[in-house]
């Protein structure tokens, strides 16, 4: 309702002819890789007795899904086919990019533009077009086409080895708290380990944020947590492991080499989740 009767969702994948059919039925806008998707799709649609809304992807470059630049002019000509036939409504056309550098990205800019105007060849015309995600809709506006998808930064996740969330005005909008569930003379035990997705190589590697302030992460095992001892420390109060004034989710990423989205996806969908 906030967005508007025209809102649509927008799925990256469908994996096979049962998820394009419930796809279709529920009029979602698909994303589109390989010919075998397209084929899926399109019988889908058939049985629906209603158009697919499409967006084919190219692939640039970062090998994450697409189709292959060599198999563009046949797929954009069969999906032209299944357009002129009434099957199927080409609504897009988009990729993603390995924001690696600069000159990759130019490089993925430029088969990208190549690959709109083949597909304008076969017979489609002006679709949307989309091609950056967080990092690029915020510093490559010449990426930024027709609408952006931004992810990662929407959840207070920045690229791990680039500016500050600061620089790029992002604000940590999940915390993880947890509650302290023993106190001995040196550590807190917290009530969440390896199990529930915590990786335990941040052990030894980060602070985290007690009520005195901040306190090594000594380890993580199974199922609870240990951390440095305040003055004061009791059963029953929180620690935040991430979150607005404890590190953010790419601050422990990079403290063991991976990256922000990691942390936030391992952590086990049977950890309670409080909205606000």
């Amino acid at each position: 309702a906030v967005l508007g009767a025209d809102a649509r969702i927008f799925v990256w994948l469908i994996a096979g002819p049962a998820d394009a059919r419930a796809a279709v039925a529920a009029d979602l806008d698909l994303g589109i890789g390989d010919a075998a998707a397209l084929e899926d799709a399109a019988a889908a649609a058939r049985d629906a007795g209603r158009p697919a809304r499409l967006h084919l992807k190219i692939d640039t470059g970062l090998h994450r899904n697409g189709v292959r630049a060599e198999h563009w002019a046949a797929f954009v000509a069969r999906a032209a086919v299944l357009e002129s036939d009434g099957v199927v409504q080409v609504v897009g056309i988009w990729s993603h990019i390995a924001e690696a550098s600069d000159a990759y990205d130019d490089d993925a800019r430029a088969v990208f533009l190549a690959a709109i105007d083949t597909a304008a060849e076969a017979g489609i015309r002006t679709p949307l077009r989309h091609l950056a995600a967080s990092a690029a809709a915020v510093a490559r506006p010449e990426f930024r086409f027709d609408l952006v998808r931004v992810g990662a930064f929407c959840y207070g996740i920045r690229p791990a080895g680039g500016p500050s969330d600061a620089d790029l005005g992002i604000v940590q909008i999940a915390a993880l708290d947890v509650p302290v569930t023993a106190v001995g003379a040196d550590a807190a035990r917290i009530g969440v380990g390896s199990a529930d997705g915590l990786p335990s190589t941040l052990g030894g590697r980060v602070t985290v944020q007690t009520p005195a302030g901040g306190r090594a992460l000594l380890d993580v095992d199974d199922v609870e947590s240990a951390v440095a001892a305040w003055p004061g420390a009791a059963v029953g109060q929180t620690v935040r492991i991430t979150g607005p004034g404890a590190p953010g989710m790419t601050d422990l990423a990079e403290s063991i080499g991976t990256i922000g989205e990691e942390i936030a996806l391992r952590l086990s969908p049977l950890l309670p989740r409080d909205y606000r």
